[in-house]
């Protein structure tokens, strides 16, 4: 790795060709199993990824709730057939899938958006945890990152990334001095040429800013942040959303339940345009050195 990046697994979003650019350019790619449909397909995602990429880190996202996920068995039997270097759990207890990817000398990662569930996977034995802060897009949490670092960082010594309202190369920086190993990047590359995203979607990401996230379970009985102008665009009012009131797990990786009400994080005014990942990560290298020579001046020279 050049960039200290995981370019989040968005669900319907993420291609083989995003992850293996991703990881070309320096950073680690990800896509979630459930992206490719069946599970035949999904067999062959991971062998174009895994060939494409003998050397280089990269990632599957895992929904590893045996009775929510229906197709735990065949997904569970793909990692271990195709073995991905890195597997991201997502829901469920993360002990089964540590032991069958540690058997073959790949890392897992757990996200979580509580210290108890970062507590609990820690002592699942996974090696890294991606905390899922507040802002974040898709399902994400309310803790503050700052926080939720230190706390976790109290009693976890193993990777941590940090994901929510991250889409800047000063952002990277900022992470990486807050305690965080990686920083989970996902609305950032929501425009990337080389994702699923419609060009509709594109648009509505590049012309939204932070006020334009709304954070609701009316859609999946787990809160988590939307565009609000897809919602509108949907014949709804987002002033007068009704709560699922229960957690339902059939449509939170119900493609249905993503299609139509977009989802994306507080992040969103910084991207601007569509551009290659290749392009994303230059950019992102750029904005970084800026960013650490700006911190040492400041650090330095100037008074508080």
């Amino acid at each position: 790795m050049t960039l200290p990046v995981i370019v989040a697994p968005m669900f319907l979003i993420s291609t083989p060709k995003m992850v293996i650019e991703s990881s070309k350019a320096g950073m680690i790619g990800s896509f979630p199993l459930l992206n490719a449909r069946p599970a035949s397909k999904c067999a062959k995602w991971l062998q174009e990824i895994k060939e494409a990429l003998p050397t280089e880190p990269w990632a599957v996202n895992f929904i590893c709730h045996e009775r929510e996920n229906q197709r735990y068995e065949e997904d569970f039997a793909l990692i271990k057939e195709y073995q991905p270097p890195i597997v991201i759990t997502s829901l469920g207890n993360p002990t089964p899938v540590v032991e069958a990817v540690h058997a073959y000398g790949g890392k897992v990662f757990s996200d979580v958006i509580f210290v108890k569930h970062a507590k609990k996977a820690a002592m699942a034995g996974v090696d890294g945890l991606v905390l899922v802060t507040a802002g974040a897009g898709g399902h994400g949490g309310t803790l503050n990152p700052f926080a939720f670092i230190s706390e976790v960082r109290s009693f976890f010594k193993g990777k941590i990334c940090l994901a929510g309202t991250i889409s800047t190369g000063a952002d990277i920086v900022a992470a990486r001095l807050m305690g965080a190993d990686y920083a989970y990047m996902g609305t950032r590359f929501l425009t990337a040429t080389e994702g699923n995203t419609t060009d509709d979607f594109k648009k509505m990401v590049i012309e939204s800013d932070i006020e334009d996230i709304i954070y609701t379970d009316a859609f999946s009985g787990v809160n988590a942040n939307y565009l609000i102008p897809s919602i509108i665009n949907n014949g709804l009012d987002p002033t007068n959303l009704q709560s699922k009131g229960k957690l339902d797990f059939s449509v939170m990786t119900d493609a249905k339940a993503w299609k139509d009400i977009w989802s994306a994080g507080q992040g969103v005014g910084s991207v601007k345009n569509s551009q290659t990942i290749a392009e994303i990560s230059e950019e992102l290298r750029g904005q970084m050195q800026e960013a650490i020579e700006k911190a040492g001046t400041i650090l330095t020279t100037e008074k508080v």
